[in-house]
């Protein structure tokens, strides 16, 4: 990251001890490589965190000099659930990247589709929504996304082709190891 820029991701997750190491690389500008030489580095850090550092901090989990260095500019990004008008320009900006990475160009979102996505609260933000999308671009087999192609927000299983029909879809209410147990006895038959 020499002269750019150090993105470090759940930071209020790292330990003491790593706490005490990026101090001291943010206060003296150096690190010590393996083998043992130290080198000066000019790099700027963004950490991100969906912890609360200040709470952190007063119940001791958290470096209050750590969190003074790191905390020079705050950008509080609410989750997603509060923010729903986001989600069809998330959905389309990840639309976009996984037509191009799986050559399936012009693969679209149902209406339906979208306000189930939009009744949702993502508990788990925008990586959450991301491998939604991805999970069922992938199982899709049209251009049009439909609520039959979420099968986890559903509570059904896709299934295509000849085994539909066949009682391989998970029941309303059925547990993951009863429906498993079932399918497995059905595809032994």
């Amino acid at each position: 990251a020499e002269g750019g820029v150090l993105f470090l991701d759940e930071i209020g997750e790292i330990s003491e001890a790593l706490q005490l190491r990026l101090l001291r690389v943010l206060e003296d500008r150096k690190v010590r490589r393996l083998g043992g030489r130290t080198v000066r580095v000019n790099i700027r850090i963004i950490a991100a965190t969906n912890r609360d550092l200040k709470d952190r901090v007063e119940r001791g989990h958290f470096r209050a000099d750590l969190f003074y260095r790191l905390n020079v500019i705050a950008v509080m990004v609410p989750p997603l659930r509060d923010r729903k008008e986001d989600i069809p320009v998330l959905v389309e900006h990840f639309l976009k990247r996984y037509s191009d990475r799986f050559g399936r160009p012009g693969m679209r979102m149902s209406p339906e589709a979208m306000k189930m996505l939009q009744r949702n609260s993502w508990p788990g933000n925008i990586r959450e929504l991301e491998n939604t999308i991805l999970r069922a671009f992938v199982n899709s087999r049209g251009d049009v996304l439909m609520p039959a192609d979420f099968p986890d927000m559903s509570g059904e299983l896709p299934i295509s082709g000849t085994a539909a029909g066949s009682g391989l879809q998970r029941r309303t209410g059925e547990g993951l190891d009863d429906f498993l147990r079932r399918m497995e006895n059905l595809l032994l038959q």
